[in-house]
């Protein structure tokens, strides 16, 4: 029965690395959540009765609500959350508006808070659960020439809570990591940018979906490894090239 399989949630899961991480998922037998804002119009995903799709805001505390009520009433469990909704602004610092912060706030750090809190409530209930965040590797390398200060702040609160959970909740079986990937070939970059992005990484190539998808399953499966954060960068995060 579909309620005995284990269930995940992966948000901003229409594209890129959620909707790998979605067939990901899939392929393993497990009941998928996933969300985006127009997931439903955007369903690049086959028909399933093991996955279930919410469209909405991840910052407005409703969806979350939805996502997480979704996942128990329909698969009885929520086991596993990839808290993987995030947008890209790049700009030089003073460039940065009230409008872009609100953005990034409401994305990054309003989508993680209010689903988050959810599912480790159910998590609680069941006595274990994985949480992964994705990141950026620029939290903890930052480029010259590459501005994106603003960006880098909000996605520097996934890592440092990564932590802080890690500890919060290790007595209780749930365990907390982080993945910080690279530039990736996703949708958000053109293809007449890739061959300059290829020089952000020492190994001299963007990263895959697949790449990423796969470390995501690693600190799935780790079941002795919390508030770690795993880079998936080429390298960049380790030192001058």
């Amino acid at each position: 029965m579909a309620s005995q399989r284990q269930t995940a949630i992966v948000t901003g899961a229409s594209q890129g690395i959620g909707a790998g991480v979605v067939e990901a998922f899939l392929r393993r037998g497990y009941c998928v959540v996933a969300n985006s804002r127009n997931i439903t119009k955007a369903n690049p995903f086959p028909a399933s009765a093991e996955l279930a799709l919410i469209d909405g805001d991840i910052g407005n505390p409703k969806t979350a609500a939805k996502i997480v009520d979704t996942a128990v009433s329909t698969f009885g469990r929520a086991d596993v959350l990839i808290n993987n909704a995030g947008i890209f602004i790049p700009k030089p610092f003073t460039e940065y508006t009230t409008e872009d912060f609100d953005a990034l706030v409401s994305t990054t750090l309003g989508g993680f808070l209010y689903v988050t809190q959810l599912a480790v409530k159910q998590m609680l209930k069941q006595k274990s659960g994985s949480i992964v965040n994705v990141s950026t590797t620029l939290v903890d390398r930052p480029i010259a020439g590459v501005n994106a200060a603003v960006q880098i702040m909000v996605k520097g609160g996934l890592n440092a809570v990564t932590r802080a959970l890690a500890m919060e909740y290790a007595k209780d079986g749930i365990r907390v990591n982080t993945v910080s990937p690279g530039v990736i070939k996703t949708p958000m970059h053109e293809p007449e940018t890739h061959e300059g992005l290829k020089g952000l990484h020492p190994l001299g190539r963007m990263g895959e979906i697949k790449e990423v998808v796969d470390a995501i399953l690693f600190l799935t499966d780790a079941t002795f490894t919390t508030g770690e954060t795993l880079h998936v960068d080429g390298g960049a995060h380790a030192g001058r090239w």
